[in-house]
């Protein structure tokens, strides 16, 4: 039951992130009505750069990460280190543009009022779960760890004999 588990935390970690990574890169799920904001490149840029980041590179730097990490942890491919990168890069964003509004988010859609830290909080546990505990038996990780645990105990076998 613990990979059935870790497969639903990927898979939706990863649909999280992905959803994101579209967003920012390709400004999917956007536009007027959405509630999401316009997406893309360029709006996501001027965002960093009110954060008082480098604006275009950390907006490319956040939708490749965002879309390569959910891909990777989905397929359960060098999960713990997509887990980390987003964890890491989840926690700066946090700190630069949530922190300052609080811990809850915006549930009320206050004019002027951003969302708070619990959101990001979430994603983060979820990553550094990755990160402890790997991606579990139904991924491209597990596949590679239990061949390589059944190659040792048939090393093991031979060395008895």
């Amino acid at each position: 039951m613990n990979s059935v588990g870790l497969l639903v935390l990927r898979l939706s970690l990863a649909a999280v992130s992905i959803a994101h990574g579209a967003h920012i890169l390709f400004g999917t799920f956007g536009g007027p009505g959405s509630g999401v904001g316009a997406g893309g490149l360029t709006q996501t840029a001027a965002q960093f750069a009110a954060m008082s980041l480098p604006g275009g590179a950390m907006a490319v730097l956040a939708g490749v990460a965002e879309l390569l990490g959910g891909t990777l942890i989905g397929v359960g491919f060098l999960t713990r280190w997509a887990s980390f990168a987003l964890a890491a890069f989840t926690a700066m964003l946090g700190w630069k543009s949530q922190w300052p509004w609080g811990f809850f988010l915006n549930w009320v859609g206050e004019p002027g009022r951003g969302h708070g830290i619990e959101f990001s909080i979430v994603l983060i546990a979820g990553f550094i779960c990755l990160v402890l505990t790997g991606a579990g038996d139904y991924s491209i990780d597990g596949r590679k760890t239990r061949r390589q645990s059944y190659a040792a105990a048939g090393r093991a076998r031979l060395r008895r004999n």
